[in-house]
């Protein structure tokens, strides 16, 4: 469970469209802030104004020479192991759906963003109450389902749960669980078996 009150340093942006964006970052950074289903933020080009706003739908940490021999041998010492992946600075590649972007005043906007971040931009992990904000309203889960080239099932159900834990309150979970169900249930209500699907996996335990 994550629960983030300050900002977060995911990566610095590679490439961007509108659609999405992916950033990269060292391997031996990645921890429970890098989850499938985080909320990231970056800020469009040449506005530092608006933010857009994100899901993690994709961690890939790439491959190398090196890494590729160690892999091949017959056995490789533990030291060897730890050395290589605490040390090495073995790139990781993370690839962001945009489901909106925000304002610098609060106002939250639940669309592609007007233009992709620059590259090199700094990457944050959104904060509690900004993914509080954003999520007050349901428009964002149609552009998750919609997106043809992500796991988009998965990643709603991920993004709901991962919204769910900023709420402290058991309850207050508790309540945003089934209004995000219920919204999800009108979306689906011409597909039976995939609506099942997708609340099977946001069911609360």
């Amino acid at each position: 469970m994550t629960v983030q009150d300050q900002q977060y340093m995911v990566g610095r942006v590679l490439r961007a469209s509108t659609r999405g964006f992916a950033c990269g970052t060292q391997s031996n950074r990645v921890d429970n802030k890098h989850d499938f289903g985080a909320f990231v933020s970056a800020p469009i080009a040449n506005d530092e104004s608006i933010q857009a706003i994100g899901l993690i739908y994709a961690v890939e940490i790439k491959d190398d020479l090196l890494v590729n021999e160690l892999v091949m041998a017959d056995s490789v010492n533990n030291s060897i192991l730890r050395d290589q992946r605490e040390n090495r600075m073995v790139p990781m590649e993370i690839s962001v759906l945009n489901i909106g972007y925000r304002f610098n005043n609060g106002a939250v906007i639940h669309s592609l963003p007007p233009r992709p971040p620059m590259s090199l931009s700094q990457v944050d992990l959104c904060t509690r109450d900004v993914i509080l904000e954003f999520t007050r309203r349901h428009d964002y889960l149609m552009l998750v389902l919609n997106a043809a080239e992500v796991p988009s099932d998965d990643l709603l159900a991920a993004a709901v749960r991962y919204a769910s834990w900023q709420y402290d309150d058991e309850q207050q979970r508790y309540q945003f669980l089934v209004t995000c169900g219920r919204a999800i249930a009108r979306q689906l209500s011409h597909d039976l078996k995939r609506l099942e699907h997708v609340l099977a996996l946001i069911r609360p335990a």
